[in-house]
């Protein structure tokens, strides 16, 4: 009797906060919408945009989007997976390895496996201990604690696009146009894989800050900078070493959040430009929304169209990302068509952006789609499920594989992820080495680079206090700064790229300016 007490006092307690957490809700939703509505019809509230006031680590407001939509995840519990590690401020031991491994006899750098040290257990935060203390604050006010990150800046966040860059040196390998967009295709279905269970939310950028990787093994290096602050908008430029390809981009990401969940719409074009065969493709990624940001397991899925273009031929890709649906029969899934200048359906391809992507002849696609059709509906009226109500649990899907139409061929496979990705924020091994440094490597980059950066450096050597503390300190010290420039009204100079149209596509686009690999780095801003 007295447990059955004790349960009904703890349900009525459960039953109050959803009340008040529902009502918080609806007032920070009201406060974004009219928040938005300002910023289109007129001039925003000087109180909202203050260089004084403004966060830089901001949660649920349009100045924190990520096209990987990593950006948007707000405060959440982690996964029943996760594996915690000590809390409180833990000194970086004389063993922990932050740079790469041994050389081989090759040449070849070998990368490390592993981070020094385990992510942070974060089921003793949650965003109700948050929420609550920001009821009638403006979102864009509301920062999240550093336990949410994971221990990497959005720039090197975007440089996960490259992990798949076989598929570039196989699409230059083809004379076909139609065999080239197929790899183009896979590429830009695998560029988003990396975001499956990738929950913790990348670190914003420093205006000024930049970032570079070289992968010789990989055949292609890179260079990133934080172009722009308000809105924050991320350029990148990568070449091929053998001069057989430049991909190039840049990212500003527009967030909507709708109470349970957040949906980052990208802005920004991606271009890819095979050199040897002068043709140019542009493509923008699919919009990505996260579930159950309050309550829940936290999933993520992926939705809309995305068209590749072959600005030479005319050819074009459409992909559809499809939403998960109610029975969660098209969880993941990816399809659409190659079609050329005349919409002539060339290819199929389909697939799941978590897991692979075949391609196949249309009409064999087309007849299993409506074979496929026929016996979805039967389904559902067997089922007699009611769609009353919409949820936000993760649909289990039919089947967790794709299943391989009869004639298919397989245009790319994600790789498995390391062993122990669950207790290193699910990363995968190409994430594992994009914040790793050697001594000899610190001679080298500029200062600017993300790697020098002391937040990143302290959460990834599990020291969440300094984290905090660092990165504090480095907001506070970019207000400061921009609060300086605004008093002598100097405008801030990008130093690698410089604002123009695509020359493809002609949308608003941010170009590489050249010069990076010479070394010269004088005159760089102190951020750090």
């Amino acid at each position: 009797m007295f447990s059955l007490k004790v349960r009904n006092f703890k349900l009525e307690q459960e039953q109050e906060k959803n009340k008040i957490l529902s009502e918080a809700l609806e007032t920070l939703a009201t406060e974004h919408h009219e928040l938005e509505r300002s910023l289109v019809e007129g001039s925003p509230p000087v109180s909202i945009l203050s260089e004084d006031e403004f966060y830089d680590a901001l949660s649920g407001s349009e100045s924190e989007g990520s096209l990987t939509c990593l950006e948007a995840v707000t405060a959440r519990a982690f996964e029943e997976n996760e594996v915690p590690a000590n809390s409180g401020k833990h000194r970086m031991s004389e063993g922990k390895d932050c740079g790469g491994g041994d050389a081989l006899s090759n040449g070849i750098k070998k990368h490390r496996t592993s981070l020094p040290s385990p992510m942070f257990s974060r089921n003793d935060f949650s965003i109700w201990s948050i929420l609550r203390k920001c009821i009638g604050m403006e979102l864009s006010k509301i920062t999240m604690p550093v336990i949410f990150n994971e221990p990497l800046s959005f720039l090197q966040r975007l440089t996960e696009y490259m992990e798949h860059t076989y598929l570039i040196h196989k699409a230059s390998s083809f004379s076909d146009p139609v065999e080239r967009m197929q790899c183009v295709a896979a590429f830009a279905v695998s560029a988003v894989a990396s975001q499956w269970e990738r929950t913790g939310k990348p670190f914003n950028p420093l205006l000024g800050e930049t970032y570079e990787l070289v992968r010789d093994d990989l055949g292609f290096r890179l260079i990133s900078e934080q172009v722009s602050h308000h809105p924050p908008i991320s350029a990148f430029h990568a070449e091929g070493l053998n001069n057989d390809f430049i991909f190039h981009g840049s990212i500003y990401p527009k967030l909507k959040f709708w109470g349970k969940s957040v949906e980052a719409e990208p802005k920004g074009t991606i271009t890819l430009e095979l050199l040897e065969h002068n043709e140019a493709y542009t493509w923008t990624n699919p919009t990505c929304c996260v579930h159950n940001i309050i309550v829940g397991k936290l999933w993520i899925e992926q939705y809309g169209n995305v068209e590749i273009i072959n600005h030479k031929t005319g050819d074009k890709c459409v992909l559809n990302f499809k939403p998960c649906g109610l029975f969660g029969k098209e969880l993941h899934k990816v399809e659409g068509y190659i079609q050329d200048k005349s919409k002539k359906k060339l290819c199929a391809l389909y697939g799941k952006w978590t897991e692979c992507l075949y391609s196949v002849d249309p009409a064999t696609f087309d007849a299993y789609k409506k074979n496929d059709k026929k016996n979805t509906e039967e389904k559902k009226n067997s089922k007699q499920a009611s769609a009353s109500e919409e949820s936000d649990e993760m649909p289990v899907p039919d089947s967790e594989s794709v299943f391989v139409i009869p004639g298919s061929a397989l245009l790319w496979r994600i790789a498995p992820r390391p062993p122990n990705s669950a207790q290193m924020y699910n990363f995968t091994s190409f994430a594992m080495v994009l914040n790793e440094v050697d001594k000899e490597m610190e001679t080298v980059i500029p200062k600017t680079d993300c790697r020098l950066r002391p937040d990143i450096r302290a959460m990834e050597n599990g020291e969440i206090d300094q984290a905090s503390e660092e990165k504090k300190r480095l907001e506070e010290k970019q207000r400061a700064a921009r609060k300086n420039r605004s008093k002598s009204e100097e405008d801030w100079k990008t130093r690698w790229f410089h604002q123009g149209p695509n020359p493809y596509s002609g949308a608003q686009d941010w170009i590489y300016s050249g010069s990076y690999w010479d070394r010269n780095y004088f005159n760089l801003p102190d951020i750090y």
